[in-house]
């Protein structure tokens, strides 16, 4: 399959919770237009008895994005893979991977794992629900049931209920014992097996997840994985997201600056202040931008010191940028210097 030709789940930002929010995603797509991101998990019981607004609202220049869900119950998942449809979601994605003492207490997440009937049952009523893709994010083992035998076990009989795109957290995850932070590192990342995983299933899409800090790192794991999913590195360093649509999905397409990147950004930020949302609460998810950079520093307090202050507006950013040396703010990732600028892309100039 040729670049030009990838599928969204070559890359995609994993969901994580209170990161991936509308906000975050908005910003994103400043970066990257082809990269599938996803919502933060969220349970069957906030959808179909709170506010579906918060819970799901999302602005159009998102796509493509998925809604992760968390629960057990085949009838409430399907409500809302049927909801997920009715509010124009991509994707469905049941979470089989959080380790969490609250999501455990709910049962589901990680612990599902051990029951993979119960998985099985629950994509097969969200398959009757949806058009939508239905798709399982899960780890390669929990406890002490961590051999290739009890993964495969899991994968065949969900694949056998309909499920055909695995997201694969390539650690196995403790119960007990370890805390959601020490699940995501103390763990050994064994990508063997996830490789394993696709060479047994050659006919499911099989993502990896975990451990991966660059794009160099997901084009490598791409010469035999179907899709790269990328977590913390692209949150806390968002700029990496900058090259994916070029040097991933093979798109003849210039990367933006960092400044072109917050100046796309600006217009749905107004929009919220509008609408009452703080400063902090959209320009949070920036700063990272200018990580290992001149200037990072006071782009990061300027924003961290003043963004949640009552009335906060655009003169905070245009501050913070001032203190960023224009080299930096001028800088495109892998292009060289003198480059035509980059319009901006239609998706990210169109506001919902």
């Amino acid at each position: 399959m040729s670049a030009a030709l990838r599928p969204p789940h070559t890359l995609s930002v994993a969901p994580m919770m209170d990161w991936t929010d509308r906000h975050c995603r908005v910003f994103h797509r400043t970066l990257t237009r082809r990269t599938l991101l996803y919502t933060e998990m969220v349970t069957t019981g906030a959808i179909l008895h709170g506010d579906r607004e918060r819970h799901l609202g999302f602005s159009g220049v998102e796509h493509p994005v998925a809604l992760q869900l968390g629960g057990s119950d085949p009838a409430a998942l399907a409500e809302c893979a049927r909801i997920a449809e009715d509010w124009g979601y991509d994707e469905v994605n049941l979470n089989c991977g959080c380790p969490s003492d609250r999501v455990q207490s709910g049962a589901f997440g990680a612990c599902l794992m051990a029951t993979p009937d119960v998985v099985a049952r629950a994509v097969e009523a969200m398959r009757g629900a949806t058009r939508l893709p239905v798709t399982v994010k899960h780890r390669i083992g929990i406890d002490d049931q961590d051999s290739f035998a009890h993964l495969t076990r899991f994968v065949a009989a969900v694949a056998a209920a309909g499920a055909e795109t695995f997201i694969v957290h390539a650690r196995k995850a403790w119960l007990s014992g370890l805390s959601p932070k020490e699940n995501r590192e103390v763990p050994p990342l064994r990508y063997e097996v996830v490789r394993q995983l696709k060479a047994d299933f050659p006919w499911l899409t099989v993502v990896l997840n975990g451990g991966v800090l660059s794009l160099e790192a997901a084009r490598e794991h791409l010469r035999w994985a179907d899709g790269v999913m990328i977590g913390r590195a692209a949150y806390g360093e968002p700029y990496l997201l900058a090259t994916a649509d070029r040097d991933v999905f093979g798109e003849d397409v210039t990367p933006p600056t960092r400044r072109e990147a917050i100046e796309v950004f600006l217009p749905y930020v107004a929009a919220q202040l509008e609408r009452g949302q703080p400063l902090h609460r959209m320009m949070r998810h920036t700063l990272g931008l200018f990580a290992g950079q001149p200037g990072a520093r006071h782009w990061k307090r300027t924003l961290s010191e003043r963004g949640h202050l009552p009335g906060a507006g655009l003169e905070v950013v245009r501050e913070a940028l001032a203190g960023v040396p224009e080299s930096v703010l001028e800088a495109r990732a892998g292009v060289a210097e003198g480059a035509p600028p980059r319009a901006a892309p239609e998706a990210a100039r169109t506001r919902s």
